[in-house]
């Protein structure tokens, strides 16, 4: 990793690396739970600066937006880094069928829960807009409309 005193430290190939708190400024998360994420082996920085600093590559920052978005349905780490191992797994030529079938699987399993959820969705949209209907019409002077 190269790294001059006033660029942006770079891989060997030339690409940009990011410290972790340019990484939680631009993605969203706390600095606790990218670190964290390292801690258990979901995400680990590509390097560390001459001063220890976490730095992180493009990649780095896709697998990150990879576990938010798994994190929310309900994934436990230890599926969030198997589909990120098994997504690492597709650089290899053939892709076995065992990693093409188990990525299936979540992909599928990632449906069924964004499907569960959207209908959760849909249950709170329709309870606040008749909340908000109920509080308007218990501010009217007149009371509810009939």
């Amino acid at each position: 990793m190269g790294m001059t005193r006033a660029s942006r430290p770079e891989t060997s190939e030339g690409l940009p690396l990011h410290q972790i708190g340019e990484v939680a400024d631009l993605i969203g998360l706390s600095l606790r739970t990218i670190r964290h994420y390292e801690e258990v082996g979901v995400v680990v920085p590509s390097g560390r600066s001459p001063g220890g600093f976490r730095l992180y590559t493009e990649r780095d920052i896709d697998r990150l937006r990879k576990v938010m978005g798994m994190k929310p349905m309900g994934f436990a780490l230890e599926e969030i880094r198997d589909v990120l191992d098994l997504i690492d797994a597709l650089d290899v030529d053939p892709v076995p069928d065992a990693v093409r079938e188990r990525l299936q699987m979540y992909a599928a399993l990632a449906v069924e829960r964004r499907d569960k959820y959207r209908r959760k969705l849909e249950l709170a949209t329709q309870f606040t807009a008749d909340l908000q209907t109920i509080v308007t019409d218990a501010s009217t002077p007149d009371g509810p409309t009939p």
